[in-house]
């Protein structure tokens, strides 16, 4: 049974889910052309994409459920994490086929990773909810792992657009490279500042 301080909370994460799912179809008939291409970075591409669909779905899902009558979320949450394990295991295995493996294909690798823990501590919870359906602090979970999915989901969708992101060990290494580069021309400037020796 949902409490009645998340009711407000679910109906809205509801609209939110739905608004930001119609967003994503736009942003995937956009990117219609690259995301039907061949190649390894076309395949990363959906897979970010259904990575923010099966995000999103999850949130969408689990708020609607609650919002029901009844006893319902337990077994919803039950039901869409381990929708969401499959999808994040069939994205796992196809990163792992698609070589080379690059930083790129790593760090989306990472965010199945935190996605599966997601989904993992989703099922944990649902199962306890089962098994004692008057533990709130459960319900309580449930709705912050739907706050989680968000903003999985959202990360998904911005890089399926190719919004800007700050890299911050690619940020570190074009830094230290420009100091070395600019160390390495130091003396060689310096050489040629020197006024040439008159003869004696």
């Amino acid at each position: 049974m949902v409490p009645e301080d998340l009711h407000d909370f679910f109906l809205g994460s509801g609209g939110i889910a739905g608004a930001l799912i119609g967003l994503l179809f736009v942003a995937i008939s956009v990117s219609a052309d690259r995301l039907s291409r061949q190649g390894a970075a076309a395949q990363l591409h959906r897979i970010r994409a259904a990575a923010a669909l099966t995000a999103f779905l999850n949130a969408l899902v689990i708020s609607l459920f609650s919002l029901i009558p009844g006893e319902k979320i337990a077994w919803t949450a039950v039901s869409v994490s381990i929708v969401g394990l499959t999808f994040v295991v069939a994205s796992i295995l196809s990163l792992v086929r698609s070589r080379p493996m690059h930083w790129g294909t790593v760090r989306d690798g990472v965010f199945l990773v935190g996605l599966a823990a997601i989904f993992i501590i989703q099922l944990v919870t649902g199962l306890s909810l089962a098994r004692h359906p008057d533990n709130d602090g459960a319900v309580n979970d449930i709705a912050i792992l739907v706050v989680a999915c968000f903003l999985v989901g959202i990360s998904r969708a911005w890089e399926l657009i190719g919004g800007p992101s700050l890299d911050l060990p690619r940020e570190v290494t074009a830094l230290v490279r420009g100091r070395n580069h600019e160390h390495n021309h130091e003396p060689a400037a310096q050489e040629d500042a020197q006024p040439p020796s008159s003869p004696s």
